[in-house]
């Protein structure tokens, strides 16, 4: 006894996924388009006491064979170390004279909806 399959029809909707996933049309969209927003969140989500942190979120795409990654970045490093400012602030820091400053959880919530915004989009993409 076999099996028999049998289809009508067109297979025009998986072979243009298919081409878009080999060209990776659909994630060049999300550097353009998320990489500012996440600048933007990030910077309007930055407790700012003078502002510089706030004011330096920048993002970097990486795009290589096989890898595709947006990265958002903070330029103010606090020395010794050149540790970024905006780390400090999230995770928290001891302080030269041996006082400890908390940190504020204020990246992951800025970037929530971005990411889920992303999330939205990249299923759009594959089930259109």
């Amino acid at each position: 006894m076999g099996v028999k399959v049998t289809t009508s029809g067109s297979f025009k909707n998986v072979e243009a996924f298919l081409g878009r996933v080999k060209s990776r049309s659909y994630l060049r969209m999300l550097g353009p388009k998320y990489g500012p927003m996440g600048v933007a969140a990030l910077s309007g989500a930055t407790p700012a006491d003078s502002g510089i942190t706030s004011s330096s979120w920048y993002f970097e795409i990486v795009d290589k064979p096989g890898y595709y990654s947006i990265h958002w970045l903070n330029s103010h490093l606090e020395d010794p170390g050149k540790i970024p400012v905006a780390v400090l602030i999230q995770y928290g820091h001891a302080t030269g004279n041996g006082a400890y400053i908390q940190g504020r959880d204020y990246i992951n919530p800025a970037m929530k909806p971005i990411f889920d915004q992303m999330a939205a989009d990249m299923w759009k993409e594959v089930t259109k």
